[in-house]
């Protein structure tokens, strides 16, 4: 009797080499001076630009959540990979990081070439706007783990900022000056609920056209998260921004408090913006209670940042798409909404 083999098993070797093969060129177009390896090493090696004095290393790790069920109803695959890298790069900005690298982890049942290339021409493509490197990573078959045509996705990036600019918010004080910088669409968060809306309250489906929206429902939920990364560098030398929250898993009534000491709350004021059709459209169509849309969802809101007062005219000035989103007030209740 025959043996069996791993394909036999579930685990194509091919396939994995063929990933290997397609990324390779992928990875070397993000490279920069300071990648010492190439893809296929064990570990990635880079060193740490000498010209950062006193570097202080900032690190990070997210995935996309739920979004993934998006990815599989439409079959696109590699804004997934763009999400997980700017989600990431967010999340390192808001202490006054910009990237080193990345690593991305890909685990699916059954390895489709195709479909992990579109993911990490997604990767690809945002590191390179990002200025980072996709150092390495890991795509593991877990055949019986997963159900056929479903992946998951992680992220894994590395930052440095400066010791003495490194931005904690502990110079927050009552009087400074909420600033808000747009988002695109629901970014990786509130996804759960949002196909709960739109799929079995609506009973709608991905294909179809929204008028309000502009857009398919897919289209409309797909949208790419956002980097904020170039909007924000040239301000991060200047020690003008006290403070920063990504607006993530929470919304801004439970991610704006996380920049903020003790004994000062945030003043959101809810005129100072439009809010996207999107958000009003699920509210909408899920009977959503407007403190659950705020802790569910960004609602158009991406980043804030905390200015002091004298700097807050000049800020936005010179910050495309930045608003007056509120202030600091003296308390320790998290966020207040102020009409």
């Amino acid at each position: 009797m025959a043996g069996i083999d791993y394909r036999q098993s579930g685990v194509d070797i091919d396939a994995g080499n063929e990933v290997v093969r397609r990324i390779k060129s992928l990875a070397r177009g993000t490279y920069t001076p300071n990648v010492l390896s190439g893809v296929g090493s064990f570990g990635g090696l880079f060193r740490v630009d000498p010209s950062i004095k006193e570097p202080v290393l900032v690190a990070s790790a997210d995935g996309v959540g739920t979004k993934l069920k998006l990815a599989f109803m439409t079959g696109v695959h590699d804004t997934i990979g763009a999400d997980l890298v700017n989600h990431c790069v967010n999340d390192i900005l808001v202490q006054g990081a910009t990237p080193l690298f990345f690593l991305d982890y890909l685990a699916t049942g059954k390895l489709s070439p195709d479909v992990a290339e579109q993911i990490v021409t997604g990767v690809a493509r945002a590191c390179g706007e990002n200025g980072c490197a996709l150092l390495g990573g890991e795509t593991a078959e877990m055949p019986g783990f997963y159900a056929d045509g479903e992946y998951d996705v992680a992220g894994f990036i590395v930052g440095a900022v400066e010791r003495a600019r490194v931005i904690d918010g502990s110079s927050i004080a009552a009087g400074d000056v909420l600033i808000g910088l747009p988002s695109t669409g629901l970014h990786t968060n509130g996804y759960s609920l949002a196909r709960r809306i739109v799929f079995e309250a609506m009973r709608l489906d991905a294909g179809t056209h929204v008028a309000e929206l502009g857009s398919t429902v897919g289209a409309a939920l797909m949208q790419t998260h956002r980097s904020y990364l170039r909007v924000v560098q040239p301000h991060l030398s200047s020690g003008v921004i006290k403070g920063m929250a990504h607006i993530t898993g929470g919304g801004l009534t439970e991610n704006t408090p996380r920049m903020l000491p003790a004994g000062v709350m945030a003043e959101i004021d809810l005129r100072s913006w439009t809010v996207p059709p999107l958000f009003n459209w699920l509210q909408r169509g899920g009977g959503i209670a407007p403190d659950e849309m705020r802790r569910a969802f960004n609602m158009g809101v991406g980043l804030v940042l905390a200015v002091g007062a004298a700097d807050a005219s000049a800020f936005v000035a010179a910050t495309p798409g930045a608003w007056v989103l509120g202030r600091v007030a003296a308390g320790d209740d998290g966020v207040r909404y102020v009409e």
